[in-house]
């Protein structure tokens, strides 16, 4: 119980994203095009989150760490779960794309 409460509210094991990025993983930016063109991670990938369900076959390796980003952390969170379910299994939520630059 205690642990699930940890996870839901982000007090768990903290996530090495420069790590996950050296090893191959992928930025995905779930902000609409015209947030990603007003500014972006260098090398990420842009899918937003209302067409990711359908653009799944842009990701094709179910197994690749996949680092979720948006403005704030709320539509990224929305696309890790979209992931989750279509059996893609290293999945993380970066939050805002600005903050997550910062730590990679």
């Amino acid at each position: 119980m205690l642990n699930k409460l940890k996870k839901i509210f982000g007090f768990g094991a903290t996530v090495n994203y420069a790590k996950l990025v050296k090893q191959g993983g992928i930025i995905l930016d779930v902000r609409s095009k015209a947030e990603y063109a007003g500014g972006h991670i260098e090398g990420s990938l842009n899918i937003p989150v209302d067409i990711l369900q359908n653009s799944l076959s842009q990701l094709k390796d179910k197994n690749k760490p996949i680092i979720t980003c948006c403005a704030s952390g709320m539509r990224s969170a929305s696309a890790k779960s979209v992931l989750k379910t279509h059996g893609y299994t290293n999945v993380h939520n970066g939050g805002g794309w600005s903050s997550l630059r910062n730590k990679i």
